[in-house]
């Protein structure tokens, strides 16, 4: 996401370091949104839809996605096939556990998983939600340049980096901000886009 004039400004090392520590909190931050937002119900099947279900497996919370594979045949049903067989009502229970408005229903070895149309006012409640994603993550982003300026304004103070280093370096932290920005605003756009879809 750096732009390349940016990369090879810093001969400091210290510099170097805190705008890629800045990148990697930045980046992760951008990951967990998607992750958040990939949970979020749009009007069609998705696989991803059932990426927050956790099954107990022998008395040990796992992740669906490790017990079973998940395929989406058409846009209102999902097919969940556990590869242990035994697991099925387990794996349909924790479906309907999940609280994701969902039905959950054993078919032999298949779990059939209906995914009904969103009503108007779940669309909003939707939007609202991945909004409020979107805003929770700007603000983290945000919060990342403040550390690391403040970081690199210790160093000048301490007399460590130069007046104009200090400013390169502030300016690096802030493309990577706007960078990762850009990028939240793009997956919440993307995303309101498929939940507003009918």
């Amino acid at each position: 996401m750096l732009q390349e004039s940016h990369k090879a400004l810093h001969l400091n090392p210290k510099l170097n370091e805190i705008q890629g520590e800045a990148r990697k909190r930045m980046d992760h931050g951008v990951e967990s949104l998607k992750k958040d937002l990939s949970s979020v119900r749009t009007g069609r099947a998705h696989v991803d839809l059932l990426t927050p279900v956790v099954v107990n497996y022998y008395g040990t919370p796992t992740p669906l996605n490790q017990l079973a594979t998940v395929s989406s045949p058409d846009p209102q049903m999902l097919l969940v096939t556990p590869y242990d067989r035994s697991q099925v009502k387990e794996v349909e229970k924790a479906i309907v556990a999940a609280d994701l408005g969902l039905n959950a229903t054993a078919d032999g070895a298949i779990i059939r998983v209906n995914v009904p149309p969103l009503t108007e006012e779940r669309r909003k409640e939707m939007t609202k939600h991945v909004r409020t994603a979107g805003e929770t993550a700007r603000v983290a982003i945000r919060g990342i340049r403040r550390d690391e300026n403040d970081k690199i304004k210790k160093l000048e103070k301490a007399k460590e980096i130069s007046q104009d280093e200090e400013k390169q370096a502030i300016a690096a932290i802030q493309t990577e901000t706007d960078g990762h920005i850009k990028t939240i605003d793009e997956l919440l756009l993307k995303k309101e886009k498929e939940v507003m879809t009918v």
